[in-house]
């Protein structure tokens, strides 16, 4: 990658991907990573903090300022992903963080530093959105220095949270629902590709012999994540691959498509409901709404492509 690297902050729920996503975003060089703010998700919102602070502790990253954000969604109480173990981070034991947060609240922070970028920022949301609506809804002026939004959340297709909901949009549905009425370009790095990208069993036992703590971190948490066993250790990448589309766009092709969230009670709230229709129905023809704002949905993703990039960052040096 060639010229200016890119000024991104990260709002996460960290997590075991979203620690992948992290170690990604410190140590590629195409990376200027600005903040990090945390939110209520896979984790409670305090364990989100010590987790970020850890994995940015373990990687060797600059001091990067991180704040605490909102404990539970804008409606909803919330409800945690049992699957990234009791602490959020696979249960593997690491030590407490040396780091503390910085003493004001996540939306202060989102604030100031897309606002200090001397270029405009690209926001990465892996974690429910909360922290973003709220910022959008009380300091919409930031939309001038935000290059774009990619989030991890959404699918076209199946939800993990219920059938047809994913869990980032399905633990915080009012908060997607302002994301995609920001006024500013974004790309929704859903389930559809999410799934895909896996690292090698043979990758991950690599990692997991390296010297460097950081690289060290990325084997076991790779091998925590499955889809594979003792034997063969295979990793999905999950939030990581929403940093590598920042870096590297052309891994990843998407299509511009309305999409609105399901806000009634029920089995579809949560829903991404994505538009692939040609042209327009009955309902619109009819006058009884209108279509919502397109966003970039990623359909299709160059797995190994990605696989090999972030490889190449999380075993390359601390900067």
């Amino acid at each position: 990658m060639s010229g200016q690297p890119i000024p991104v902050i990260i709002d996460c729920d960290t997590g075991v991907d979203d620690a992948l996503a992290l170690l990604f975003a410190v140590r590629h060089p195409g990376i200027d990573l600005r903040a990090v703010t945390c939110v209520a998700g896979n984790t409670d919102v305090d364990g989100v903090v010590r987790n970020t602070l850890t994995v940015l502790e373990q990687a060797g990253a600059p001091g990067v300022p991180v704040a605490r954000g909102a404990e539970r969604p804008l409606i909803e109480t919330a409800r945690s992903a049992p699957v990234h173990g009791h602490d959020g981070m696979g249960d593997l034991g690491l030590p407490a963080p040396t780091r503390r947060p910085v003493d004001v609240d996540a939306v202060t922070l989102l604030r100031r530093e897309i606002l200090a970028s001397p270029r405009p920022v690209t926001l990465v949301p892996t974690a429910p959105l909360t922290n973003i609506a709220l910022l959008l809804r009380t300091h919409p002026e930031v939309t001038r220095n935000i290059e774009r939004i990619v989030f991890m959340g959404g699918a076209v297709a199946t939800g993990n949270a219920t059938p047809v909901a994913e869990f980032n949009v399905w633990h915080d549905p009012e908060a997607a629902a302002v994301l995609l009425t920001a006024g500013v370009p974004i790309t929704m790095y859903g389930l559809d590709v999410f799934m895909r990208v896996v690292v090698p069993g043979s990758d991950v036992s690599r990692l997991r012999a390296s010297a460097d703590p950081g690289t060290r971190l990325g084997g076991e948490l790779l091998a925590h994540r499955g889809p594979g066993s003792a034997e063969d250790p295979a990793g999905g990448l999950g939030d990581a691959g929403a940093l590598c589309a920042v870096v590297d766009p052309a891994g990843l092709t998407t299509e511009p498509l309305p999409v609105e969230v399901s806000l009634a009670p029920g089995l579809t709230r949560g829903q991404t409901v994505v538009d692939r229709r040609p042209r327009l129905g009955k309902s619109e023809i009819h006058g009884d709404s209108g279509r919502p704002l397109p966003v970039d949905v990623a359909l299709d993703i160059d797995e190994e492509r990605y696989v090999k990039l972030w490889l190449s960052a999380v075993e390359g040096p601390a900067r």
